[in-house]
């Protein structure tokens, strides 16, 4: 039985400590989780680069601004990710960006998938241990509506079918990078939306 308390308060860092982690790490010639490879430390500077511009640009739709203010409880959002992933560079800034906008909501801590196994086995997508993944917990650790991620349902089928026509990384990443760039974060923040609205 996982305790998601203990895990948000001993094991997750806020959203500050995390970026300062990866900086640091990258700095070592590292990345999170254990493979150093070239490779993952090149998606990990180039992730760097989303995750500042997402800081930079994302806007708050007025719809989810309003579900915001219409929130009358006090919630933790668990996210586990690694600062290797794309997605997580696409989507991660954004929740932080609905904290940031909600602060006395919301409480907002990240804890890494390859630490943490037990976690990421209880939340798979389609068997896969897939990142990022966003946990909403009550004050008491105890977890309150279905998980959220690794991100935007019309991505995910998309994701399945360039898989079917044997798209192969790197296109594989440039395609979703793409669609992240053209949707602007609109369809991340439609789908928090309505799994915020749920917590009314």
């Amino acid at each position: 039985m996982l305790n998601y308390s203990n895990i948000f308060d001993k094991e997750a860092v806020a959203y500050d400590s995390y970026r300062n982690l990866v900086d640091e790490l990258l700095a070592q010639g590292k990345t999170t989780g254990p493979d150093n490879s070239e490779a993952m430390l090149h998606y990990t500077k180039m992730n760097v680069q989303r995750m500042n511009r997402v800081d930079k640009t994302t806007v708050l739709s007025d719809e989810l601004l309003s579900t915001l203010n219409n929130l009358k409880g006090k919630y933790n959002l668990l996210v586990i990710t690694e600062g290797w992933c794309g997605d997580a560079a696409q989507i991660v800034p954004v929740i932080n960006k609905v904290v940031l906008a909600a602060p006395d909501q919301f409480t907002l801590k990240l804890t890494l998938r390859d630490k943490n196994l037990p976690l990421i086995d209880a939340h798979l997508t389609n068997g896969g241990r897939a990142i990022p993944v966003l946990l909403i917990l009550d004050e008491e650790g105890k977890l309150l509506l279905p998980k959220w991620g690794p991100r935007p349902a019309i991505l995910q089928s998309l994701l399945a079918d360039w898989k079917k026509e044997g798209v192969e990384m790197p296109e594989l990443a440039e395609k979703l990078h793409g669609w992240y760039a053209k949707d602007k974060t609109l369809t991340t923040q439609q789908e928090l939306n309505d799994l915020l609205k749920q917590l009314r």
